[in-house]
């Protein structure tokens, strides 16, 4: 079993290979990180682990806070590919695919900024209306988008009026960046979290930039 772990330690000599001998002890095994943010003293990372069956995602998080001020921030079963350049990847497949590229693209983002579903969000006569959606995105739609159209990428508000019951009720994190000047957004959702960080958000934006101009 794999989990996705999101931790926030010091950014300090010996902080990640103390975390990783706390997990080590505990018959964890680090398959990949990748480092979301790094602010002022910290770093907040994503560690891919393995575990042995039968293992409670518990014993992951007493291993991983035993480390002086380490704290997790989220932990979730991981399933994705691993792979250390999905961005680029992403871009070339959506540029090499033949038929709906939109559709490429939405299924591809969930698993490069690990989020739970994305969809592309357009404005019509009466009101937001859903151009494509990655498999796992919600049945239940939004029917407005009062902060379309927008020009660069933001975090949204997950508890506005606007945001279908459903996804309230399963605290759905949302960022959401404009797809060129196309008029269209490319919307994500994060079912339970955590926040989409300012780092995340910006990694958002230049995708959603740079296959803008592939799709047009």
């Amino acid at each position: 079993m794999s989990y996705l772990l999101r931790v926030q330690l010091p950014d300090r000599p010996g902080s990640l290979g103390s975390l990783a001998l706390a997990l080590g002890g505990v018959g964890a095994d680090i398959l990949s990180l990748d480092v979301v943010e790094r602010g002022a003293g910290f770093a907040v990372d994503d560690l891919v682990v393995e575990v042995p069956t039968g293992a409670l995602p518990d014993t992951l998080i007493t291993a991983a806070e035993s480390v002086h001020d380490v704290s997790v921030d989220s932990i979730r079963p991981y399933s994705g590919v691993l792979d250390t350049h999905r961005e680029l990847e992403l871009i070339d497949q959506v540029a090499g695919a033949r038929d709906d590229r939109m559709q490429v693209l939405v299924d591809g983002v969930p698993r490069v900024l690990r989020a739970g579903w994305s969809t592309i969000i357009g404005l019509g006569a009466t009101g937001a209306y859903r151009v494509v959606g990655s498999p796992s995105a919600p049945e239940t739609q939004a029917g407005s988008a009062p902060w379309m159209p927008i020009e660069k990428p933001v975090r949204l508000d997950g508890e506005a009026d606007w945001v279908p019951q459903i996804w309230r009720d399963m605290d759905t994190k949302l960022a959401a960046a404009p797809l060129g000047d196309s008029g269209k957004a490319l919307l994500l959702g994060r079912p339970g979290g955590p926040d989409f960080r300012p780092s995340e958000v910006a990694r958002l934006g230049y995708l959603a930039g740079i296959v803008a101009g592939v799709l047009n």
